[in-house]
């Protein structure tokens, strides 16, 4: 092989290590937004889960406020006709 093939060999295998560089960087990329999106959506399912909760105590809350503006709270009226 002639001085320009070796250069040449050289060049190439310098743009592989190169190009493999980039890959494995794009790769761990890649990676760490793929974990970043699981964390984002973990925080939203938590989120959905306490927001469901917090609907219901609502409605409830709400019921219990209806009962006594009414003046007669649901368990007093059945402690009344029990006895």
């Amino acid at each position: 092989m002639t001085d320009s093939s070796f250069e040449l060999v050289n060049e190439y295998k310098e743009q592989l290590r190169i190009l493999k560089n980039e890959v494995a960087e794009l790769q761990d990329a890649g990676k760490s937004k793929d974990s970043a999106n699981k964390r984002c959506l973990q925080k939203l399912e938590y989120a959905n889960a306490d927001l469901e909760k917090a609907t219901d105590k609502i409605k409830e809350l709400e019921s219990k406020i209806k009962e006594l503006k009414s003046g007669k709270p649901k368990q007093h009226n059945e402690e009344i006709k029990s006895k």
